[in-house]
């Protein structure tokens, strides 16, 4: 098994600083992207905490898979699971704890997708509306599903595409790291085949160019740090309202 992997992220056209962070950890196979919120710099710091803790852990727990967790692992998980939603958690953790504990950085938090792969399988840790979509076969998928205030009412009820182009909150996400002590983490298990293509992302790029344009650019596009730039290009050619952030990590079997 290998994993090959490009990432990119840019500030976008109407931001004057980039709150986004993203980690590509060769080592463990692991990959994430983290969009941080709280203005001036609060989301950066919230974002960059989230992804170096999140690497540590790992680093950590490679070197030592007896060392002892922050938090209990749940029956309900396998051990690749726990393993990434207690990095995640323990991110959450240390967030909070600076936020609460310094007043300039009171009300940051910050988003995080994260990929983790192993021998047959890629293990989909997220919070908040950053998202995983996999491109098998011609075809892309969305994975994770959008901590938001959106989504909930279109779980709730069926919304006109009229209604969901107006609708006020787009932006308000409902679950972030840092927002409170503790988090609930989504896992999910995707059986990986050779030559999927996982894509991680902040809402400027989902929330900028729609999935099918982004499954025609990994179409014809095999060299990821091409397609990276593309799928940037095309978020700030639409706009480009937010940062924007992208990584491709494709499946090998050798």
């Amino acid at each position: 098994m290998r994993i090959e992997v490009a990432g990119t992220t840019h500030v976008g056209m109407k931001r004057n600083h980039n709150e986004d962070n993203y980690l590509i950890l060769n080592d463990e196979n692991l990959c994430c992207v983290a969009d941080g919120m709280g203005g001036h710099s609060s989301g950066e710091i919230a974002s960059k905490i989230a992804v170096e803790e999140l690497a540590e852990f790992f680093r950590m727990t490679s070197r030592d898979q007896d060392a002892t967790w922050p938090f209990k692992m749940d029956k309900g998980r396998n051990y690749d699971e726990n393993r990434l939603a207690t990095g995640i958690k323990l991110a959450n953790k240390s967030i909070f704890d600076k936020a609460s504990t310094d007043t300039k950085y009171k009300g940051m938090g910050t988003t995080i997708v994260s990929v983790h792969f192993t021998d047959s399988a890629a293990y989909v840790g997220h919070v908040g509306d950053s998202r995983v979509y996999f491109f098998r076969q011609g075809v892309l998928k969305q994975v994770t599903e959008d901590h938001s205030l959106l989504n909930d009412y279109l779980k709730a009820k069926k919304l006109t595409p009229e209604e969901i182009e107006n609708f006020p909150h787009k932006n308000v996400i409902v679950r972030a790291l840092g927002m409170k002590e503790t988090v609930a983490v989504d896992v999910a298990k995707v059986e990986a085949q050779p030559g999927d293509i996982f894509l991680l992302c902040s809402d400027g790029l989902s929330g900028m160019v729609t999935d099918p344009q982004m499954q025609e650019i990994l179409a014809r596009t095999t060299e990821l740090e091409k397609a990276c730039s593309q799928l940037i290009d095309m978020a700030n050619a639409a706009g480009g309202n937010d940062n924007v952030t992208c990584v491709l990590a494709r499946f090998h079997d050798n």
